[in-house]
């Protein structure tokens, strides 16, 4: 599109702030907790996607991905556990954080996860895994805290993090104009996640007892009004990823 340039995947057409899927994502760590919510939890969901299970299932992801084909970023996202419109599984994706502009674009630009910027960390200290999330810095949204106290195994942890996790996510572009958007589609796409193994073979995937809190409200960032029932469980692991589009679910207009 540009006079005597190659075509680029992503603006600036001549040095793309990122370039096509799967995003590729290497020797990578996470924590993770899997809860319940109360049933307002449902007011986030976009028409055509209804709870997986009631009560509404979901749950936090804090990650830090020191290489990636989008950079190195930390991140963190609230899920809701939903029937897609063809009945399966999926994670619909309300709230996203990130560390890293190009992640920030594709993410909203490709499959509509709606990624701020924010200030995030993954810390180990004592016996304990913490993740955090503040917008601004300073600002403390989110703490996750776990102690990986036994080695995960089992259907439980296949039933809520396959090997190819489903996403979902609305993808809106605004109208120049304003009112009706452009573009408000439902998207399908997938984290492909394959655990590291020690020398003995089993996977780096750790269970253990678990805490999230949401140190103080935010009127720009309400993820507080995702309200926590229970802590089902908690995970920390060491994986390596690669995020895959699928397909368009819906579109809105």
């Amino acid at each position: 599109m540009l006079k005597g340039k190659p075509k680029g995947y992503s603006m600036p057409l001549d040095s793309p702030l990122y370039d096509e899927s799967p995003w590729e994502y290497d020797d990578c760590e996470a924590v993770a907790a899997f809860v319940t919510f109360d049933e307002t939890a449902e007011e986030l969901l976009p028409e055509g996607l209804e709870p997986y299970s009631k009560p509404v299932q979901g749950g936090y992801w804090i990650s830090h991905y020191p290489f990636s084909t989008l950079g190195e970023y930390y991140e963190a996202l609230l899920v809701i556990q939903v029937k897609d419109l063809k009945g399966n599984m999926g994670y619909y994706i309300p709230y996203i954080y990130v560390t890293n502009d190009a992640a920030l674009a594709a993410g909203r630009e490709v499959v509509g996860a709606p990624k701020k910027l924010a200030h995030i960390d993954l810390q180990k200290e004592y016996n304990t895994v913490t993740g955090v999330l503040e917008r601004p810095k300073g600002k403390r949204l989110l703490t996750l805290t776990m102690f990986p106290n036994a080695r995960a195994e089992g259907p439980l942890i296949e039933a809520i993090l396959p090997k190819e996790t489903p996403l979902l996510s609305l993808r809106v572009i605004p109208s120049l104009k304003g009112g009706k958007p452009e573009i408000a589609q439902l998207i399908s796409w997938a984290a492909v996640i394959d655990f590291h193994k020690d020398s003995q073979g089993r996977q780096k995937l750790w269970v253990g007892p678990a805490s999230v809190t949401y140190d103080s409200p935010s009127a720009v960032d309400p993820i507080h009004e995702l309200k926590v029932i229970e802590t089902i469980t908690a995970l920390y692991f060491k994986f390596d990823m690669a995020l895959i589009t699928r397909e368009v679910q819906k579109s809105y207009v």
